[in-house]
Order: structure tokens, then C-alpha cells, then sequence
């Protein structure tokens, strides 16, 4: 069988657009595989659920009885410690979990007018 000599030109090229379209198109088109898109998935949710949970942390840290001193004791502990001294006192452990969230604790923080940690 023989092919033509102006087939081959035409094969690169096509092979060539292929490439130059899957590069263009996932580098700057916004196309993405199915983990990336699960992984970008997830982090939205979980910034949405740390932003629907951390007003209810500060609500529990200003409803209790000696909020100023456990405030003044805040302020006194480092700002990567922070989260943690909230974890710890209770005020992120939503109804029906067993423990805290980290990440609520840590916006629960930053929400008191705490610098970030």
C-alpha cells in the first residue's frame, strides 16, 4: 500500500494541534481532570463549612460565664496556639461531634479580633 507523500504533513500536523489544544486548553482554557476537580470541590466545601461553623464557635466562647477572663488568657497565648487554646476549651466542638475542628478553631480566633494564626 502507498500513501501519499502530502499524508504525512498532514499526520504532524494533526498530531501537533492536538498536543497544542490539550496544552492551551488545560494550562489556560480552565479544564481540569476529574481529582483536580474533587480536590477543588472539597476545599470549597470545606472553607463553606468552616465559615458556617465559626460564628457559632464565637457565640459559645462569648455566652460563657467568665468570657473576659478566657479572652485575656487568649490574648496571652502565642497566635499559632491559639486555635488551639479554643479546641481545647470546647468552644469548636459542634453539637454531635466528639471532637473539635481545627480549622473552626482557628476562624472561631481570627473572628474574636485575634491576629491569624
Amino acid at each position: 500500500m502507498n500513501i501519499p507523500a502530502q499524508t504525512k504533513p498532514a499526520f504532524w500536523g494533526a498530531v501537533l494541534g492536538g498536543i497544542a489544544t490539550m496544552v492551551i486548553g488545560f494550562g489556560w482554557g480552565g479544564w481540569s481532570i476529574a481529582s483536580t476537580a474533587e480536590r477543588n470541590a472539597n476545599l470549597r466545601a470545606e472553607k463553606a463549612v468552616v465559615a458556617a461553623l465559626s460564628p457559632i464557635c464565637v457565640s459559645n466562647f462569648n455566652q460563657q460565664s467568665d468570657m473576659t477572663t478566657a479572652m485575656a488568657e487568649l490574648k496571652k497565648v502565642s497566635g499559632w496556639q491559639q486555635g488551639d487554646y479554643i479546641a481545647k476549651g470546647g468552644w469548636a466542638t459542634m453539637a454531635g461531634s466528639k471532637a473539635p475542628d481545627a480549622s473552626v478553631a482557628k476562624a472561631c480566633a481570627e473572628t474574636l479580633g485575634l491576629p491569624k494564626s
